[in-house]
């Protein structure tokens, strides 16, 4: 997992509590759920995905309670 840090990103997460990460192609959505809930101790809101050139990108969209900015901050991007 290698969290995305691109303006986009970085507009996404003020903006739209959202995270953006790179996993293996082979992970499903129910994966990635558990393993970010679980490393990062928060509740999602929903996943979308984006496979492209064997890469997959989360769109990972925290519920209101868990604010992304402060796992952005935790990761050094913010």
């Amino acid at each position: 997992m290698q969290q995305i840090v691109t303006k986009k990103a970085v507009m996404m997460i003020e903006a739209k509590n959202t995270l953006v990460f790179e996993f293996e192609k082979e992970k499903t959505k129910e994966e990635i759920k558990k393993e970010f809930e679980k490393m990062f101790e928060v509740k999602i809101r929903n996943i979308k995905t984006l496979t492209r050139k064997n890469k997959k990108y989360a769109y990972i969209r925290l519920k209101k309670e868990f604010p992304a900015i402060d796992i952005a901050t935790k990761l050094g991007v913010m």
